[in-house]
């Protein structure tokens, strides 16, 4: 098969028989990538079952799961008679976070999107939390839950925790207005340091439904614990992505024998 002429540049070299990865979510993998890129862009109709089963040589029935997925992602909408057809949604710009100069790329992040605040109220740090923001247990801090969302649709859940010395310097208003980050130097605690945990967790019910996905749907999962210049915790927080509004970026290269630099 001359793979430079089917559509979109779709072939079977693209799926791996041999990976644990079903192949009709490989499938959708290679679509929902085209869908991104804009090769395939919104209100376009993609090629049918009967098409992608010739293109990726596998059965309709693997091609049908695969577009099934990408409908329950809300990336196409599926009508008998005209084909499978992108949707507006999948054509959202993303958000891209990186590891390089991570408190910039977070400032940035903060004023190109809008924020809801659905929950704030303060409450005694469980021991897990207040080790981490390096407070005794049961230390008052204050928890605030928002909503983040880019050109008005949800793409991030954020449970925030400060301590209360330092929330008292930020009203409920100027959280919904201003990045964190900035507020933070504001009051004088400007971020300096950040240490973070990444991991894919699935959505809980009511984390789904804040950012219009199935219960259980993928998410990006980051841990981020920020510090002052003295070293003190300012801010942690629990931030819940979806994976098709936003992606981090790093790149490695070698500094020198003894170690790599790694870049965004």
């Amino acid at each position: 098969m001359d793979h430079a002429s089917t559509p979109a540049g779709l072939s079977p070299d693209q799926l791996d028989p041999t990976a644990p990865t079903p192949l009709y979510h490989q499938i959708y993998l290679v679509l929902r990538e085209k869908i991104r890129t804009g090769e395939f862009p919104a209100d376009s109709t993609i090629p049918g079952e009967q098409e992608l089963s010739k293109l990726f040589n596998v059965s309709r029935i693997t091609v049908k799961r695969a577009l099934n997925e990408l409908a329950a992602h809300d990336l196409v909408s599926r009508h008998r008679g005209r084909g499978t057809v992108v949707t507006a949604s999948a054509a959202l710009p993303q958000v891209h976070g990186s590891f390089y100069n991570l408190i910039d790329s977070l400032k940035t992040m903060g004023l190109e999107t809008q924020v809801q605040v659905l929950e704030l109220s303060d409450l005694p740090a469980p021991t897990t939390l207040a080790a981490l923001l390096d407070l005794e247990p049961g230390a008052t801090v204050q928890r605030a839950v928002r909503l983040r969302k880019l050109s008005g649709a949800p793409f991030s859940y954020l449970i925030q925790y400060m301590p209360a010395d330092i929330a008292a310097c930020i009203s409920a208003a100027e959280l919904e207005a201003v990045p964190t980050l900035l507020l933070l130097e504001r009051a004088g605690f400007a971020a300096f340091d950040a240490e973070q945990w990444i991991t894919a967790v699935a959505a809980e019910p009511h984390i789904a439904a804040a950012l219009d996905l199935a219960s259980g749907s993928p998410l990006l999962r980051i841990e981020r614990v920020m510090r002052d210049r003295s070293g003190r915790a300012v801010q942690l927080i629990h931030a819940h992505y979806r994976p098709d509004r936003f992606k981090y970026h790093m790149r490695s290269s070698r500094k020198d024998t003894d170690g790599w630099n790694a870049e965004g």
